[in-house]
């Protein structure tokens, strides 16, 4: 079974420079399973590697499609499969380096065959959200498919709509479908190593990345995609730093209570990650500064 290397963790700890060090050792290259990353013109926010980093290890999986597309795990599954397919095929060691378990989970286990998608009812739903709210999308979604509803937050408007979608085609809630696969099988031999910190020190690095982001021009970033006609509704758009600055310039939000909920929101994330990545028995957990640990663990790996 063709061996890959996983680094995982929570927002903020440390992943990409861990990642790039451990590639230069190992003949490898990355690639990324953040489900921000993949958009373009989505740089500060998102904590993209920097074009010198990106220099330094070849990256993949980041800067693959617009804001406004469409995307989701499964989408996501597919292309990294072919990715890390090629970098085989290439005699290169694949890293895939990223925060979002469900895009890892997707590409180690596949996810359940998709229920195809139909555009009039898509178009119907985007109508009847124009004309009620995200909120109400999801109060819908919890009567047909509570078990999704909870795992969807309600300003995750792409991941309601194809839930109510899938089960408007099928008749069955898409959480059956997921139910179903079971992530038995494995399609790699993964490596995991998940990086942690104490979480007093982890969330004061988050507090400096979000201070860092503001610095580096954050609000114009999104200001910009704004000025480019982008619907604050979009997925892109509701992410971290985004829907804060969005709410920001539009007058929803004074920068105080901006800068205040986006540290906040970070270290919630930060949360629901560790709780993620936390409940996979197969991670071994080390610390930033524990590279030579990490060597040690992957050299054992690809010599069995």
């Amino acid at each position: 079974m063709i061996k890959i290397i996983v680094i995982c963790g929570p927002t903020g700890v440390g992943k990409t420079g861990f990642a790039i060090d451990l590639a230069r050792q190992f003949n490898g290259e990355i690639v990324g399973a953040d489900s921000m990353q993949i958009y373009r013109h989505m740089n500060i926010g998102t904590a993209k590697p920097t074009a010198a980093e990106q220099a330094e290890v070849a990256h993949h999986m980041v800067d693959i499609v617009d804001p406004h597309e469409d995307f989701d795990a499964a989408e996501y599954g597919r292309r990294a499969h072919a990715c890390v397919t090629r970098l085989i095929e290439r005699d290169k060691l694949p890293f895939v380096v990223g925060g979002t378990g469900l895009y890892i989970k997707a590409l180690i286990y596949g996810l359940a065959q998709a229920v195809p998608s139909d555009d009039k009812i898509r178009s119907q739903l985007k109508a009847e959200l124009s004309q009620s709210s995200a909120l109400a999308m999801h109060n819908r979604l919890a009567q047909v498919d509570p078990q999704s509803a909870r795992r969807i937050h309600p300003n995750d408007i792409f991941r309601i709509l194809r839930a109510l979608e899938v089960f408007q085609i099928t008749g069955r809630p898409i959480s059956a479908f997921h139910d179903s696969h079971g992530f038995a099988q494995t399609r790699f031999d993964a490596l995991r190593i998940g990086l942690t910190l104490p979480r007093p020190q982890l969330y004061a690095r988050i507090d400096q990345r979000v201070d860092a982001m503001l610095a580096q021009g954050l609000v114009d970033e999104v200001r910009v995609l704004l000025d480019k006609g982008l619907d604050c509704r979009l997925k892109s758009m509701q992410s971290l730093g985004y829907r804060h600055m969005a709410d920001f310039l539009q007058g929803r939000l004074e920068w105080d209570e901006a800068v205040r909920t986006l540290k906040r929101d970070h270290r919630r994330y930060a949360k629901r990650q560790m709780t993620w990545f936390g409940a996979d028995d197969n991670v071994r957990w080390l610390q930033p500064d524990q590279l030579p640990q990490a060597v040690d663990l992957i050299k054992t790996f690809k010599s069995t």
